[in-house]
């Protein structure tokens, strides 16, 4: 079938709330580069939203997942557990920079970890409170929009939201939130919303991910640590976007030091295969007692098998490497288009975790969405998938495999680049 005649089911069948406005259908991909059900060429920069550094369809990953849909497909691990799901929870305990030593819970997606992460803050503490931070994204069960810290398109439409979730300023020195400034608005949440002693997590992404690529600095982080511990509350880390290489280091919170009670990852972990996990310290998560956390696929095998592989890849191929590597030469481009275009403006990345603004002024900081959209849908025409972000709408963010080719990478910079010079012109 053609994408119109894809787009025909799509609009009679599919719900509009979970229907993509765009009108081509994904056929086949290899790496950075996938093609239409018309057979036309897509520079991938976009990457599932953050799932695939390691490209489409990386060869030892589909090599894992054919091995085990040879041996098994699901049994429910609470009725009957398989190999590939404590191998893959030893594996993540040792990568993943939780204090003491980690145990794991696997889940589906990125929220079903937050949930789970709450219920786990909720059980180990007796509180029942969490305070979360403007411009972040959690997902999009009711407690996760609860804890998104933007409204549209997340809330809208849905009612009320769960109670006992508060929230704070991030720090966004560039849209004026220093961080003297986010660190006395959650002393007002505390005041105001949620005393210390009735909350039992602290929820932050170390570098946004939806709300616009912004990193907290590591200071800011390890005074997030010292409050946490001061009043007993549990620090979770959501690495569902960062995590996984993006930053350059395995976890954007290694770049800190700081080592939280919980972190939540999903996305890259199995390069396209859904899955996701909390790892947090071993009292900690066997705080809940047993039964009390699971779900009929939760831990696949498959996926399972997939985030095995992964894992290997990232130790064996210098993903982590590259990964650095990707991001010195986007910035350098970044920078030249700050050179070149009067609206880039921002430039900021951490490792290939890269991202800049189009603003009206860079005197006075003002974002232009119109802008950016006007980008995402020329170079979109050229042959190139590209996502804003945002509180505002006006960042470009680069999720662009990090296996990219570098001519296939050049290929895609300059396709944004003519866009660039066509807005402008």
């Amino acid at each position: 079938m053609n994408n119109e005649q894809l787009q025909a089911l799509k609009e009679k069948y599919v719900a509009a709330g979970g229907a993509s406005p765009n009108k081509q259908f994904a056929d086949h991909a290899e790496n950075a580069v996938l093609w239409d059900a018309d057979g036309k060429r897509m520079i991938d920069f976009a990457g599932g939203i953050g799932v695939l550094n390691l490209g489409h369809r990386h060869p030892r990953v589909v090599e894992a997942v054919k091995g085990q849909l040879d041996k098994l497909m699901h049994t429910c691990q609470t009725v009957m557990p398989y190999a590939p799901y404590v191998q893959l929870a030893e594996k993540l305990s040792n990568i993943v920079p939780v204090r003491g030593h980690g145990k794991v819970f696997l889940a589906n997606s990125g929220a079903e970890a937050l949930e789970n992460a709450v219920k786990i803050a909720r059980s180990s503490t007796g509180r029942s409170n969490v305070i979360c931070f403007t411009g972040g994204y959690h997902g999009r069960t009711f407690m996760t929009m609860a804890m998104n810290g933007k409204v549209h398109p997340y809330q809208t439409d849905f009612g009320p939201m769960p109670g006992g979730v508060f929230r704070a300023p991030y720090p966004v020195p560039y849209h004026g939130v220093s961080e003297e400034e986010a660190l006395r608005g959650l002393e007002a949440t505390f005041k105001a919303d949620s005393a210390p002693q009735h909350t039992a997590a602290i929820v932050i992404e170390p570098v946004l991910g939806e709300g616009g690529f912004y990193a907290a600095s590591p200071e800011f982080l390890q005074k997030i640590r010292s409050i946490c511990d001061e009043h007993g509350i549990r620090m979770i880390v959501d690495e569902v976007q960062s995590g996984f290489g993006r930053t350059g280091k395995m976890f954007a919170i290694e770049h800190s030091g700081v080592e939280p009670d919980m972190m939540t990852m999903a996305k890259s972990m199995a390069d396209g295969m859904p899955i996701s996990a909390v790892v947090g310290t071993d009292h900690i998560m066997d705080s809940s007692g047993g039964n009390s956390l699971g779900g009929t696929y939760t831990g696949n095998p498959l996926a399972c098998a997939a985030a095995n592989a992964a894992i290997d890849v990232f130790e064996e191929e210098d993903i982590l490497g590259k990964s650095r590597a990707l991001g010195a030469r986007l910035e350098e481009r970044f920078n030249d288009w700050h050179r070149r275009f009067p609206h880039v403006d921002n430039v900021r990345r951490v490792g290939a975790m890269a991202a800049f603004e189009l603003v009206k002024s860079r005197d006075s900081h003002e974002p232009d969405a119109e802008m950016a959209a006007a980008i995402v849908g020329k170079v979109k025409e050229k042959g190139l998938i590209l996502l804003s972000c945002g509180m505002y709408g006006n960042t470009l963010r680069f999720l662009m495999p990090v296996t990219i080719e570098n001519e296939v990478l050049e290929e895609g910079l300059g396709m944004i680049e003519e866009a660039l010079a066509e807005v402008h012109g």
